[in-house]
């Protein structure tokens, strides 16, 4: 795979790909990677039929991935092409394997904090373990069935793609006094 240098553009206002940007009303981008278009046609049912509203955005392999979030042409114009807030990664296909995409992915500082969740046909222990170990955020093994799909798609959505709600502060610990019932010391 060939390496790219660009900047992410959320990062620098001046680069190529210029300021992020958002093309939907709720503001989220999924980027799917996955090489079979049916796939990501199913994908776009799935989300209408759910009623969720955000961005699907497709390449169909690793040369594509990192042209998207490096801003690289064609897809340089953010408001095309936004920055994802989501990457959905397929494990198997041509030229480089969701597994080499996601070492990518992790070893630049611009892509930490984005969450990667490999969605793949493999059951396969050993390819769970790995994408995991690699730094995936979750591993979904693609549904069978439509309906299947369509909760897949509302529980993801609730997990990686809802705002966040604000972290509050840590407050210290205290142990409230317990004393013992006269039932032997159980909680009533």
């Amino acid at each position: 795979m060939k390496k790219m240098n660009s900047p992410n553009p959320a990062l620098t206002s001046g680069s190529s790909g210029g300021a992020r940007q958002f093309a939907t009303s709720s503001g989220v981008t999924v980027l799917h990677v996955d090489d079979d278009p049916n796939d990501t046609a199913l994908l776009e049912a799935a989300r209408r039929k759910a009623e969720i509203e955000f961005r699907l955005q497709n390449v169909s392999d690793g040369d594509q991935a990192m042209a998207y979030l490096n801003g690289s042409e064609p897809y340089a114009n953010r408001t095309r092409h936004p920055w994802p807030t989501l990457i959905l990664l397929d494990l198997k296909m041509p030229r480089a394997t969701g597994f080499e995409i996601l070492r990518w992915i992790r070893n630049r500082p611009d892509c930490k904090d984005l969450a990667v969740v490999v969605l793949s046909g493999s059951e396969l222990q050993e390819d769970i373990r790995k994408a995991y170990s690699m730094g995936a955020n979750s591993y979904l093994v693609k549904p069978l069935g439509f309906e299947a799909l369509v909760e897949l798609v509302r529980k993801m959505t609730s997990v990686w793609l809802s705002p966040r709600p604000r972290r509050l502060p840590i407050m210290p610990a205290t142990r409230p006094e317990i004393k013992p019932s006269a039932s032997g010391g159980r909680f009533r």
